[in-house]
């Protein structure tokens, strides 16, 4: 067990920040669509878009909203995305990964290479940096869940394999496979978890000055502005002097 990245809980709390804007719902809304046309549009029959209204929820997304992105993955005028994972550096040789939902497979990788070029970075090929991560499924529980041995114990009995603790709250990973069955043993005896997703968790974590930050932050911000961008990862930490300053 082990405190949370400094990065990821600044992330976690802009995420927490900008819940209301229509980007994110714009996002989050694609995700429902391409989940519930690729398998079962009841999300008690499949499990990807079960965790996909669960993040939905976690951010207010109204229900009426969540059902109509349902139901607009069963009409003929729902647009065809196509799912594509870049792979590249960053400022210092950071390791990034950019996960993407299109419908225009040129305009995405323009954008994505030339966001790298502009930020002192460069696109890589597929398997350039992957191998530096990890696919596991990510379990959040703010710290009024409880303390770190109660959660890391309800974590084992769930059949997760780890926990990273701190005074923010708890961050539980299981195989990406399992996240679903994780998920509903862990709320039996936790409550409801603030958050339930896959995620690129890094191996190992680089920590950076607060210049190279800077720089990694105007990437990372500038990616997931992108309306084809569904998530960005990278294998940095910010050290809690230099986060102080962020």
């Amino acid at each position: 067990m082990a405190g949370h990245s400094k990065w990821a809980n600044i992330q976690h709390r802009k995420g927490k920040q900008d819940k209301l804007r229509s980007k994110m719902f714009s996002k989050l809304a694609k995700e429902i669509t391409v989940a519930a046309k690729m398998g079962d549009p009841d999300p008690d029959k499949n499990p990807r878009l079960r965790l996909a209204v669960k993040a939905a929820k976690s951010q207010s997304m109204p229900k009426d909203v969540i059902d109509r992105a349902i139901k607009k993955s069963q009409g003929g005028d729902a647009a065809d995305y196509t799912e594509i994972r870049y792979e590249g550096y960053g400022p210092n040789g950071i390791a990034v990964m950019v996960e993407t939902m299109t419908d225009n497979l040129n305009r995405t990788a323009s954008n994505v290479r030339s966001t790298f070029a502009k930020f002192g970075g460069n696109l890589g090929t597929t398997g350039s940096v992957s191998f530096m991560f990890d696919r596991v499924g990510e379990i959040t529980y703010l710290a009024s869940a409880g303390d770190a041995d109660t959660v890391m114990m309800a974590a084992l009995d769930a059949g997760a394999e780890d926990v990273e603790s701190d005074e923010e709250g708890h961050w539980i990973y299981c195989a990406a496979d399992g996240l679903s069955d994780v998920t509903e043993a862990l709320e039996r005896q936790l409550g409801e978890c603030d958050e339930a997703k896959l995620v690129w968790k890094p191996q190992t974590r680089t920590n950076v000055d607060l210049e190279t930050a800077q720089k990694l932050m105007r990437l990372i911000e500038t990616l997931e502005d992108d309306d084809d961008v569904q998530t960005v990862t990278a294998n940095f930490d910010v050290p809690e002097d230099i986060a102080a300053q962020l």
